[in-house]
């Protein structure tokens, strides 16, 4: 689902104009991406938590020559989904009851 498809279906659920939809897709991101930029965490109960992770420089290789690079520290966002999105998401389409573990395939 793009950006775009998701503001249309806000507009259709709230019987909205696609520019007030719009309005309200724009707003719940960019406060998203400001708290995680404070470093809070973001937790949106049954849907899962946002937060930032960070990762200590290193030394890497340039794929191409070879040559070593300095990679710098830096935050990186992270999702974890909750245990109801993931029941959601594995759950068959036609019964709406989660999957059992005997028909689940594994994840790793």
């Amino acid at each position: 689902m793009t950006k775009t498809e998701l503001i249309e279906e806000v507009s259709r659920a709230v019987e909205m104009t696609q520019k007030d939809s719009e309005v309200i897709v724009e707003v719940i991101l960019n406060s998203v991406v400001r708290a995680l930029r404070d470093g809070d965490k973001i937790e949106i109960r049954g849907f899962g938590s946002f937060r930032t992770h960070q990762r200590q420089p290193r030394v890497g290789r340039n794929p191409k020559t070879g040559a070593r690079v300095e990679v710098l520290a830096k935050r990186v966002p992270s999702f974890k989904p909750s245990k109801e999105l993931k029941d959601l998401v594995n759950s068959s389409s036609t019964g709406g009851q989660p999957s059992s573990p005997e028909s689940a395939s594994p994840s790793r």
